[in-house]
């Protein structure tokens, strides 16, 4: 066998190999998608949730996510000040902040779905929170 038919049964090989995990793929996302329409989040729970049998509920620390937003809301305080304060990096404020599942929402490959967890804040709260975040030009 010549070395460019090894190639060609390599390189055959290797698209098969690509196809079946192309639907592997499909069908992992379908499956996080059926998640979400129940209102099921698909990723870490966030801070503030805890899993507690099998459900998605408050932990003990929720009210700190609400602190988190009316101080951003309610005062001067930089991004900056207030991840010290509350002991997240700057990145992880910003997550929090934009995070739709403090609203009792599951977000998917840019989809928002209604979870079957209870919010955190309410959504007047966070979309005062969002608007300031657009005011200030703050970015993800």
């Amino acid at each position: 066998m010549s070395e460019v038919e090894i190639l060609k049964k390599e390189n055959e090989k290797l698209r098969r190999e690509n196809e079946l995990l192309r639907k592997e793929k499909e069908n992992l996302k379908k499956g996080m998608l059926n998640k979400v329409k129940e209102g099921k989040i698909v990723s870490r729970v966030p801070f503030g949730y805890q899993v507690f049998e099998n459900k998605i509920v408050k932990a003990p620390n929720y009210q700190v996510v609400e602190n988190i937003f009316l101080d951003f809301q309610n005062n001067e305080a930089s991004l900056n000040s207030l991840s010290k304060k509350y002991g997240f990096s700057l990145n992880g404020l910003k997550k929090i902040l934009r995070n739709f599942t403090y609203l009792g929402k599951v977000k998917f490959d840019g989809e928002i779905h209604n979870g079957n967890h209870e919010p955190i804040v309410s959504s007047t709260l966070f979309n005062h929170v969002q608007d300031k975040l657009e005011r200030l030009g703050i970015k993800k």
